[in-house]
């Protein structure tokens, strides 16, 4: 088979057989197709696209590139949960011990933060001695000990789609919805739940910048997971303004908790909520959205869900105390209130200008292998639709240092624009896709 051929073929519209897509990732995994000749093919790919055919078999190729966990053969029903990424997105961290403390196992290996985007893992470590590198037979070992993990990606897993994904990133061909849809769905058939639930924001904070983009990647997912054999639904959400009001890593995990607990910020907790019962009825534990919510809420008034957390954080090496105690968590060493330069509605607020200030306080990374800070980052205290007058407070600075809280306060207020009438606030959840 040669490759100038295939990238000829993709170039001029033609599509790959099934045998030369297994082909084509077999040999770039084994480092027999060099770079260059991959990347022209990614460019072909970016430029005409891929059908769902073929989409489907890209994912499948690289899941089987690697190790495959198939975890739903020990433990079964078992969810995954993805979000495609956004601003002050914690709904994991409350999901997936609030559906294990449901009565459904959650195995979950999760990422870290790049840009603007935070990571689960790194919010997660924001506990001490939390461990998420697991072995194979660590993973398993919890998850069927406590019915939940939370464990950082493998490189054992998909190691094909490392190698793409190296590369789109430096050959302009990361928008593509086939190739975004096969490196998330290749991951997630590597672990290999029986049920997965997709998380596809849309706006400002969020990757896909339009609601038609993100469910056209909700669809290209869902039918993946279609012919795979994964039960697969996708959520369409909107990531216009941050989520919830914390942005950060230790201060999202209290935000979290707050919602475990029930007395978490109404947009965020709404969500978690409504994906948890949409997880309990994928996965047959309730007949219907008011059992699932019913089940939903008593984990929640139980103290149950709360519980699962810590459980789960003693399991993997961490200190259940913090979760107990979130006061214990890490906190900055300076706390500034930045105040309202005016009085009125918000109208908006830039969810990525938010997001990147976040990083400027060392939150986040600006590029792989930053350190980062779990202490710092910043507090919403007013949302979009609320009315605020002068010097009313209006973001809380979480920073290092004194010089830090003040150099970023001018671009967290180029993030905001004000209206003198009242403004209207749209649900989170825009849509649902189902198989």
């Amino acid at each position: 088979m040669q490759m100038v051929e295939l990238i000829t073929r993709k170039r001029d519209g033609g599509t790959f057989s099934t045998e030369e897509i297994t082909w084509l990732i077999e040999h770039y995994t084994q480092g027999s197709i060099p770079d260059y000749q991959m990347a022209a093919l990614l460019m072909a790919i970016y430029l005409r696209g891929m059908d769902a055919r073929e989409t489907s078999d890209l994912t499948l190729a690289m899941a089987r590139s690697g190790a495959q966990l198939h975890v739903n053969t020990q433990v079964s029903p078992v969810i995954d949960k993805h979000s495609t990424g956004g601003v002050g997105d914690k709904v994991t961290l409350a999901v997936a011990p609030l559906v294990a403390a449901c009565g459904v196992a959650v195995g979950k290996m999760t990422g870290r933060g790049l840009g603007h985007t935070g990571g689960t893992v790194d919010k997660l470590e924001s506990v001490d001695g939390f461990h998420v590198e697991l072995s194979r037979d660590e993973f398993m070992r919890i998850l069927q000990e406590h019915q939940i993990v939370l464990a950082g990606q493998s490189n054992e897993l998909a190691p094909a789609d490392g190698k793409l994904y190296a590369l789109r990133d430096v050959t302009g061909t990361i928008e593509s919805i086939p190739l975004i849809a096969s490196s998330i769905m290749s991951k997630k058939l590597a672990v290999g739940a029986s049920h997965l639930l997709l998380d596809v924001k849309f706006g400002s904070g969020a990757f896909m910048k339009t609601i038609e983009q993100a469910r056209q990647l909700a669809r290209a997912m869902v039918e993946i997971g279609r012919a795979a054999g994964l039960h697969t639904v996708a959520a369409i959400t909107s990531m216009e303004q941050p989520l919830g009001r914390a942005i950060g890593n230790s201060i999202e995990l209290r935000e979290a908790i707050d919602i475990l607990r029930g007395q978490g910020p109404a947009d965020v907790s709404e969500l978690c909520y409504h994906e948890a019962a949409e997880l309990l009825m994928m996965t047959g534990k309730a007949s219907d959205e008011t059992a699932a919510n019913q089940i939903v809420a008593q984990a929640i008034q139980s103290g149950a869900a709360v519980k699962k957390l810590a459980e789960i954080i003693a399991a993997q090496g961490g200190n259940p105390g913090q979760i107990e105690q979130p006061e214990l968590l890490p906190t900055a060493p300076v706390k500034t209130m930045l105040k309202s330069p005016r009085g009125g509605y918000i109208a908006s607020i830039n969810a990525e200008g938010i997001g990147v200030a976040s990083m400027h306080l060392g939150a986040g990374r600006f590029k792989k292998g930053d350190p980062i800070d779990h202490r710092t980052g910043l507090i919403l205290q007013a949302k979009v639709g609320d009315h605020l007058a002068t010097g009313d407070p209006l973001i809380e600075i979480h920073a290092r240092d004194e010089q830090e809280a003040h150099d970023i306060q001018a671009s967290l207020l180029a993030c905001y624009q004000w209206s003198e009438n009242p403004v209207q606030t749209q649900s989170l959840i825009h849509d649902i896709i189902r198989p």
